[in-house]
């Protein structure tokens, strides 16, 4: 529930969707109720031409739960011309704000979930080489593409349709007891079977989908490599390895997909079989509560039928809740790439380097990382000094540290003993952005981005001139 509370401050900016949305869905449920009531005096008196002429009534006639159709329109008393004007209007107000509220509410998901892409992205970028080298990049792809559209699909396609059913669910429930009497509490034998059942069903999905999205990351890890490393592959003449390394992790995540499927199948056929056996029990009760007089057929007919429109409600809650655990068990990695800590951090009152003037000096440097095999020390008591206008070229067999020793000079990485000074400064006393404009890069890759060859040569520089 933590995380899902922590989804739901995205979509606080957006309540000024999110409330006229969520209202007019809710008169969404309360006019298909109403439509639903029409069969009531359908029944008992547009179909019966020896009716008399009376109150048109919707619920319990002589109780506070009825209501005369004839005051919508007080100059017409033909029973079929009201029941219809009542059917016709109430169908065009429904989808008016059936429309308008699932456009709102869909507009406030799409925005929610738009910002959370943005905040997820630009926590990513932030973040030190460290996270980098961590996390492969086909799982950083995953989690900002796959799993933000596990959440979208939940919080912006299905809300939209879970609030209408859940409104269209609460009203009709109140009229199913209110007309049906004590029929209506045999009902409640079947809430411990559904509830229970949905839990476990749910659980297992939410499992199941982490499980899923975790081997759709490795596949575009795969992919990754193999396309950014094809020189290689094809050098060394591993096209038929990758291939195959390739479909192993297909069918693990076919596996995968088909667990998951098996389990949020099981909801509907269960949702069916108990609905069935509810509705044959109530036929036979309702038979006999209309031999007896206890119920006109209008009236049981309006039951039966507010019955059936319960049983679409309760059948989707069962979806409606595996997309929700999809959801949570696809929020588990963005919110974990959230709240990590990063190793590099900019102090709050760091000071502007304006312009590099003296030297680079390292004293008594060191730096290792960590992995799950422990600590590994690249470099040690490093103790160089550097001035303007110097050139220095390091030389050594690779993995000594070359780079390391380099990327340590704009924070891509922390020393771990020691300290960096540049004109006499620490380094992790300047803010990172004025540090790193005195630093100029060419790195071993080539690496140009998707678009033109003027902006990748001015990359950073926006502002330069043709």
């Amino acid at each position: 529930m933590k995380r899902f509370f922590r989804l739901l401050r995205f979509g606080l900016p957006y309540w000024l969707e999110w409330l006229p949305g969520v209202l007019l869905l809710a008169a969404v449920g309360v006019l298909d109720t109403f439509r639903t009531l029409l069969f009531q005096p359908i029944f008992d008196q547009v179909l019966r031409p020896d009716a008399p002429e009376g109150p048109i009534t919707l619920g319990l006639p002589r109780s506070s739960w009825h209501f005369d159709l004839r005051m919508l329109v007080p100059h017409v008393h033909n029973a079929w011309t009201v029941v219809a004007l009542a059917l016709v209007i109430s169908t065009v107000l429904k989808g008016l704000c059936d429309y308008t509220g699932t456009y709102l509410v869909n507009y406030a998901g799409f925005g929610m979930i738009t910002d959370l892409r943005n905040h997820l992205y630009e926590a990513t970028l932030r973040r030190s080489s460290s996270f980098f080298h961590k996390h492969a990049t086909g799982t950083i792809l995953s989690t900002l593409i796959n799993d933000v559209d596990r959440v979208q699909t939940a919080v912006s396609s299905v809300i939209g349709e879970f609030l209408q059913q859940f409104f269209t669910f609460l009203v009709g429930i109140v009229f199913v007891i209110r007309l049906g009497g004590h029929l209506s509490w045999a009902l409640l034998l079947f809430v411990p079977v559904v509830i229970t059942s949905s839990r476990k069903i749910g659980r297992e999905v939410r499992t199941r989908t982490r499980s899923g999205q975790d081997k759709l990351a490795e596949i575009q890890n795969i992919v990754h490599e193999t396309v950014t490393g094809h020189r290689i592959v094809k050098a060394f003449n591993t096209e038929i390895w990758e291939i195959l390394r390739f479909k192993n992790a297909a069918k693990r995540l076919l596996r995968a997909n088909l667990r998951s499927v098996r389990i949020q199948s099981i909801s509907s056929p269960l949702m069916d079989a108990i609905g069935a056996i509810a509705i044959a029990l109530l036929l036979f009760i309702g038979r006999n509560e209309i031999l007896h007089g206890h119920m006109t057929m209008g009236m049981f007919g309006a039951f039966i039928i507010l019955l059936f429109k319960l049983y679409d409600p309760v059948r989707k809650f069962a979806y409606f809740y595996n997309s929700f655990q999809q959801a949570m068990g696809a929020s588990m990695s963005i919110f974990g790439f959230l709240d990590v800590k990063d190793d590099v951090k900019e102090k709050s009152h760091a000071v502007t380097l304006k312009r590099f003037a003296s030297a680079v000096q390292f004293e008594n440097v060191g730096f290792s990382y960590s992995t799950d095999e422990g600590e590994h020390q690249i470099l040690h008591n490093v103790d160089l000094e550097v001035r303007a206008g110097e050139t220095l070229a390091l030389v050594g067999p690779s993995g000594a540290g070359k780079s390391t020793l380099v990327n340590l000079i704009p924070r891509f990485f922390d020393v771990t003993s020691g300290r960096i000074l540049i004109d006499g400064k620490d380094l992790r006393e300047l803010t990172l952005s004025s540090l790193r404009r005195q630093v100029a890069q060419v790195t071993q890759e080539t690496i140009l981005f998707n678009d033109t060859g003027r902006n990748n040569i001015a990359y950073g520089q926006p502002d330069v001139k043709k």
